[in-house]
């Protein structure tokens, strides 16, 4: 099939871009900024999809993952966060819509904000402050969730809505302010591992391959309605950074800084629809993973720092040294 993958500049779209050209799939990679997998299945478009969507030929599928998913970059520029879930989001349906193509969103366990409810299933609406700092983020993938409804409702485009939970691997960068980057890059540091607030906080944690399989798997099911796609362990913060620390032998231990407003306290998704309709569920152990992680870090932290963006210069063209690997 030709595939198309927005954000694949970005970790999870750069692996995902990757895993389905080596499936042999005809990948249409777009992202405004960041590296994009070299591969001869890959074509680049370098541009921003609140923009106009010509240049991009017609495609079976398209995986809508643009939008960062960096807590300092969406603080930082919230309405660029806003505008892309919502005038990105509604290009690529237009495109899907015209093109026959079935839709998948990524969503975000964010949509369910601080829960009332444990763990999060899929029909839980979520507790989520809508003009808090986060919101730009939690409030546009509502909106993006919202709109893949209503094109399905009025236009009948297929659509299918992944809301994922906290995901990981060896080729996040080290800055994007994401929790296990940013413990694993300060472990290898030698310094103290920066929690908010007490630590109590919990996640899910899921690792990178088993997130592209659910995203796969849920692109060719049935499943019209969001399904969640996480780990269903879940992990106080503090004893993420112990478990980092103990991986990496650093003794400097952890520094505390004021809670994040809006941070959810808990945070666990209920897996049962990805389960029973994807026959989805992760695999690789929590431990296991952060081992991948700390050893790329340590290895090869070339690879998970920004890079050059990748040639555009051909229809496609083959791999090299270069192209991203999370699996």
């Amino acid at each position: 099939m030709r595939i198309v993958v927005t954000g694949a500049g970005g970790f999870l779209g750069g692996v995902l871009a990757e895993r389905l050209a080596t499936d042999g799939h005809k990948v249409i990679a777009i992202d405004r900024a960041g590296t994009i997998p070299i591969h001869q299945n890959v074509k680049a478009l370098r541009f921003d999809v609140r923009d106009s969507w010509q240049q991009v030929p017609a495609a079976d599928q398209v995986y809508h993952l643009a939008c960062t998913a960096s807590p300092p970059a969406y603080l930082r520029e919230p309405i660029d966060t806003l505008t892309t879930s919502a005038h990105g989001t509604r290009n690529a349906l237009e495109f899907a819509s015209r093109n026959g193509a079935r839709l998948l969103f990524a969503s975000t366990s964010e949509v369910y904000g601080d829960p009332t409810v444990h763990p999060q299933p899929e029909d839980y609406w979520g507790n989520v402050n809508p003009i808090g700092e986060r919101s730009c983020y939690d409030e546009g993938k509502r909106y993006g969730e919202a709109l893949c409804a209503a094109y399905a409702r009025q236009h009948s485009t297929e659509v299918r809505i992944a809301r994922i939970f906290n995901t990981y691997g060896p080729t996040m960068r080290p800055d994007d302010g994401r929790v296990v980057s940013s413990f694993v890059q300060a472990a290898i540091d030698g310094q103290p591992l920066p929690i908010n607030g007490d630590g109590s906080q919990t996640r899910s944690f899921c690792y990178v391959d088993d997130t592209i399989e659910g995203l796969v798997s849920l692109m060719a099911s049935n499943v019209p309605t969001p399904c969640n796609l996480g780990n269903p362990q879940e992990v106080q913060v503090r004893t993420l950074a112990q478990m980092v620390n103990h991986l990496t032998g650093n003794a400097a231990g952890v520094r505390h800084a004021p809670a994040m407003a809006d941070d959810p306290t808990r945070r666990r998704p209920d897996i049962s629809l990805a389960r029973e309709s994807l026959i989805w569920s992760p695999t690789v152990e929590l431990l296991d993973g952060l081992r991948v992680v700390v050893d790329a870090y340590r290895e090869a932290p070339e690879r998970t720092e920004p890079g050059a963006p990748a040639r555009d210069d051909g229809p496609y063209w083959r791999a090299d040294e270069s192209s991203i690997s999370g699996r």
